[in-house]
């Protein structure tokens, strides 16, 4: 009799179960190497459109300045030389970068108040009228109450700043929500009615008496010394204005991801009409949208007001004399930060020590000022447009991953158990 009848009847099974009799420790090492492919594919879904998100922008930052360096060597130019100038000039010292800091409190608040807008789909272009809206309103409140106490008027004047903002950001809001009028239009409409009410206000109700008399200059008197806001230690220029500035995009990061309204402008802003059908307000939500963002542009135009060495409310006439072009300009370092509040910080700071570096490189390599600005507008224009890109490379790389999965889901489960036995037979 052989083998088989000493030791009793063979018991036949499938191939991958007495393989997994004889080496049960395979199974082990075979589990574990799924887990870490499937945790693998889970960090590719993630970390692919971030680092899509992140190098898109730097490499259109440099392709920006690399344009920037070949006009520079076609003006007999050294680029290297001029760079790093600008580097130093923004970023060298201390007061560099102080000035570089205040240079970006404006950017830093209207880039936090387009992330707000564009998250949910709105376009506020009105940046530049929503900030002197809230000089005005600030103004006028320290103008009525110049004897109030520090402690009281300051952020009396900055809770002014952000209404004045808010209404002239609720109005192209309630607009488009409840008349269907486009926001950019509205918005950009507004902006030439901010600047002509400016005018109007500068030159005679509000305006210097002295200078109403003599100089003609556009701007308030000296404004009360109780609302000048308070300068931060170590000798620079640096006030209160920029811890102001940062705790508002801490706010805003709050509110769009951690808050029920956050939820609905985001859900708004995917899909209104999904938004709608699942019962969420969602004129109400755009109309809240544009005032939030239209109050954090107030609140700079207010800092800029209070914050600046003069005390005054003053513009040569336009709105890029009060603004700087900050209204434009923090569209530009919302979308360089990927419209993420907490993002928008560095990215404000890198365009402040931009605009601020670039009057050091234009004295340490003589070169034209209307070099300084197209370099300036080579970044605006490649940043705007690597907006676009980004999202479509992370798209790509989601939908890549998306149908990978999908593949493998629909996969005959006898090629998994092949390719199973085929690990094991190694």
């Amino acid at each position: 009799m052989g083998a088989d009848a000493r030791h009793g009847p063979t018991v036949w099974a499938p191939r991958h179960r007495l393989q997994q009799t004889v080496d049960p420790s395979r199974s082990i090492v075979e589990t574990r190497l799924q887990m870490g492919e499937r945790l693998r594919d889970r960090l590719a879904r993630v970390a692919g459109p971030q680092l899509a998100g992140l190098l898109v922008p730097v490499a259109a930052v440099l392709a920006a300045f690399l344009i920037g360096a070949v006009m520079m060597l076609a003006l007999g130019a050294n680029p290297l030389e001029g760079y790093w100038a600008l580097l130093e000039g923004a970023f060298g010292d201390v007061d560099a970068l102080a000035d570089t800091a205040l240079k970006s409190m404006p950017l830093l608040l209207v880039g936090v108040g387009i992330c707000i807008a564009f998250r949910a789909s709105v376009i506020n272009i009105g940046g530049e009228g929503q900030m002197i809206a809230g000089a005005i309103v600030s103004t006028l409140v320290a103008l009525g109450f110049p004897d109030l106490p520090r402690i009281l008027l300051v952020p009396l004047v900055l809770v002014g700043g952000l209404v004045g903002g808010a209404l002239w950001g609720a109005l192209p809001g309630a607009l488009k929500a409840y008349s269907g009028v486009n926001e950019i239009l509205s918005t950009i409409m507004l902006n030439i009615v901010a600047v002509q009410l400016m005018n109007f206000l500068l030159r005679d109700p509000i305006m210097d008496p002295y200078e109403k008399e003599h100089g003609r200059l556009p701007q308030t008197e000296r404004l009360s010394e109780n609302s000048d806001l308070p300068l931060l230690p170590g000798g620079t220029r640096l006030h209160v204005g920029i811890l102001v500035a940062v705790a508002m995009a801490g706010l805003a990061y709050v509110l769009l991801w951690r808050t029920a309204l956050g939820y609905r402008l985001r859900a708004v802003g995917h899909s209104a009409p999904a938004a709608r059908y699942a019962g969420m307000p969602v004129k109400r939500t755009i109309v809240a949208a544009l005032t939030f963002s239209g109050a954090m542009c107030g609140l700079a135009g207010a800092i800029l007001v209070f914050g600046s060495e003069s005390h005054r409310f003053v513009t040569d006439g336009s709105s890029v004399g009060f603004t700087g072009s900050a209204g434009f300009n923090g569209i530009v370092t919302a979308l360089f930060g990927g419209l993420h509040p907490l993002w928008t910080i560095p990215s404000s700071f890198f365009f402040g020590g931009l605009q601020f570096g670039a009057n050091a490189m234009q004295r340490a390599v003589q070169v034209p000022a209307a070099l300084i600005v197209g370099l300036n507008g080579l970044v605006v224009v490649f940043v705007v447009s690597s907006d676009r890109l980004r999202r479509a490379v992370g798209e790509s790389l989601v939908q890549g991953r998306r149908i990978r999965d999908e593949r493998a889901s629909e996969g005959d489960p006898s090629e998994q158990d092949g390719a199973s036995r085929e690990g094991a037979g190694t």
